[in-house]
């Protein structure tokens, strides 16, 4: 069981907000630690949890550097791109089927249109 204050939903007191609050406001944690949680119950499974920061502790969002603009649209561009067929879909590839779609729905005995990699 956790030491900190536990509030429920929608029952924390000011001054408490949670990373997308802060977020938000263009704010962010900036290394504080947590200081309470609130619960959001549901019905036979357990409940949400969400962390609290101070406001007053909190840090403005760091600016968007061309650097992290460029890395940042690698990454998407990863996610984006079919390791089967190499083709950006224009979607982000879903982790469960490891593929674009049409690459997954195609038929395994038509091997031919698919890239091997050795």
């Amino acid at each position: 069981m956790s030491t900190l204050p536990t509030y429920r939903w929608r029952l924390a007191p000011e001054g408490l907000a949670t990373r997308r609050q802060l977020r938000a406001m263009g704010l962010r944690p900036g290394g504080q630690e947590v200081v309470a949680e609130v619960h959001r119950p549901r019905r036979r499974r357990p409940p949400l949890v969400a962390y609290l920061y101070r406001i007053e502790h909190a840090r403005p969002v760091r600016p968007m550097t061309p650097a992290r603009a460029a890395a940042l649209a690698a990454a998407m561009l990863a996610r984006r791109t079919c390791p089967n067929c190499l083709v950006d879909v224009g979607y982000c590839i879903p982790r469960s089927l490891g593929m674009c779609v049409p690459c997954h729905d195609t038929p395994a005995s038509s091997e031919g249109n698919r890239r091997v990699l050795a």
